[in-house]
């Protein structure tokens, strides 16, 4: 074999490849680094289980291996091509699952590819690409040094979903390596379910027939189990389904043409109803004057940044927060020049109806204060690991307990209430901050004790089912991974994981691909 193996070791190599994000450590016999589709091809062939890797950088564990297998995809970084569509004005450009997000924008911005082994065509567009204007891939997930292939996986999403939506509207094609090593190569429109039938022929000739699971994916923002519909795209099978059935060794991304303008507008409320008013009036307004992004930080949120400014003054860009900011909602907005400034000069009086005080306002309207933006958006949820980091030195078992969740638009107010009710009744710490344009906001419990951690557990089961009884979704963007597995449970039922684990084996019959993702 040309790929090698390497034993992880706790204490000496390749410890850090054991966890992920969510700060919990797995175990396995054996590590390797593919550096090219054959490579797995031929770790594939020891029939172990195997767990996926590529930045790690999920919180839910789907990364942290169970024993056997780790397939690390960090090294398989190049770009492979790219196509332009002049009718349709966009660029598709091909890559390897372990280009990083941050690296693939640069890329896009500096035109520096290393067109190495590219076909003609390819290189012919690549030529036409730097006479063009700029072209980018909008998701955007916190965490920017996430994987191409792990943003596929769980279908990725971020602050700016609400107006661009989640990392499948971005998937044009992808190439699959199934567990015994067969190839699939899929392309949007291409290869269509039947109704619930499915079929599928290998690159090798074996032809794979199933049914999907008879559920119907609820009418929100939703990354909780296989994506199913009637007559759906096949495609959109692999997207999202946390490496259980293939591990993905190509992809190809489509970009759009990058907008002429974005301003950043940071809106403050003396209280979270105001807060969620403004929200709603914002988000009915017709397309072209909405935001790409909506955001929410709670009046906790708030104080963290209030204490970090203080206690690290170099380190935190932003201006003072009064303490009269008792909720915060930043909206992001793209597009040409004209209509997002008349959409910002709409905003005070907007503001003013709600409640808030449209002159405490911040406005960015350059690169350089929108980053500002994106270090306060990006500071809440590194402040929450350092105090959990901080907590777990005392008790090494605890972690944050962070929801995922999202509900109808009409529940807004409902779910908002639900969460506040229990945690000051219950007297637990915590944070909310997040994507509240989509309903979906983060919740984080920190536990001081472990035994504010199981309430807190028990508080997280009792939400997940009412928002299930509300049409919502116990995963909204970070997927099921090994952790919400129970709760995967409660939304979906056992038969329909019976019937998912069925159409599993079409793929992987023997269940070796990331043991513990989304089943039990």
């Amino acid at each position: 074999m040309s790929v090698h193996l390497f034993k992880p070791d706790v204490e000496g190599q390749y410890p850090d490849y054991l966890r992920d994000e969510s700060r919990r450590r797995g175990r396995a016999d054996w590590i390797s680094f593919a550096a090219s589709e054959e490579d797995i091809r031929q770790v594939l062939l020891y029939r172990h289980a195997i767990t996926t890797q590529g930045a790690r950088t999920g919180i839910t564990g789907g990364a942290i291996p169970d024993g056997g297998h780790v397939l690390n995809l960090s090294r398989m970084t190049r770009v492979t091509g790219m196509r332009l569509d002049s009718a349709r004005n966009e660029v598709f450009i091909s890559v390897q699952p372990g280009l990083s997000l941050l690296e693939l924008r640069k890329l896009l911005q500096t035109c520096e590819f290393d067109s190495t082994g590219w076909a003609q065509d390819s290189l012919l567009a690549l030529e036409k690409y730097r006479r063009s204007p700029f072209y980018f891939f909008p998701p955007d997930p916190t965490e920017a040094s996430a994987s191409i292939g792990g943003m596929v996986a769980c279908n990725a999403s971020g602050a700016c979903t609400f107006g661009y939506g989640a990392t499948r509207a971005y998937v044009e094609a992808m190439r699959v390596i199934l567990a015994d090593g067969s190839r699939i190569s899929l392309r949007r429109g291409r290869e269509r379910a039947i109704g619930r039938a499915f079929s599928l022929q290998t690159e090798e000739g074996r032809e794979l027939s199933g049914r999907l699971p008879d559920y119907i994916m609820p009418r929100v923002k939703n990354a909780a189990g296989f994506f199913v519909s009637e007559n759906m795209d096949l495609i959109d099978l692999f997207i999202g389904s946390e490496g259980t059935l293939g591990i993905i060794s190509e992809i190809e991304l489509r970009l759009i043409p990058s907008p002429e303008c974005r301003w950043g507008v940071m809106a403050f409320f003396p209280s979270e109803a105001m807060a969620v008013d403004f929200v709603k009036t914002v988000r009915a307004l017709p397309f072209g004057e909405r935001p790409v992004a909506i955001e929410y930080f709670d009046y906790h949120a708030l104080n963290l940044l209030r204490r970090q400014k203080r206690e690290n003054p170099g380190v935190l860009d932003i201006p003072s927060l009064p303490q009269e900011y008792h909720t915060a909602i930043y909206l992001e907005y793209h597009g040409g020049k004209d209509p997002v400034s008349a959409a910002v000069a709409e905003l005070p009086e907007r503001m003013t109806v709600a409640g808030g005080n449209s002159e405490a306002s911040w406005i960015a309207d350059s690169d350089r204060e929108l980053e500002r933006f994106k270090v306060f958006r990006h500071a809440v949820p590194e402040w929450v690991n350092r105090i959990i980091d901080e907590r777990r030195k005392k008790e090494p078992e605890l972690t944050k307990l962070g929801t995922d969740m999202a509900v109808l638009d009409s529940e807004l107010s409902s779910v908002m209430n639900l969460y506040r009710d229990a945690l000051e009744s219950m007297g637990l710490d915590y944070v909310i901050f997040g994507h509240i344009g989509n309903n979906h906001v983060h919740v984080n419990i920190l536990p001081g004790t472990l035994s504010e951690y199981q309430r807190g557990k028990d508080l997280y089961l009792q939400w997940a089912r009412q928002v299930i009884q509300w049409g919502g979704t116990v995963s909204a963007e970070h997927g099921i991974g090994k952790f919400k597995v129970a709760l995967l449970r409660e939304m979906l039922g056992d038969q329909v994981l019976r019937q998912m684990r069925e159409m599993k084996r079409v793929f992987d019959p023997d269940a070796i691909l990331n043991k513990g993702n989304l089943f039990a």
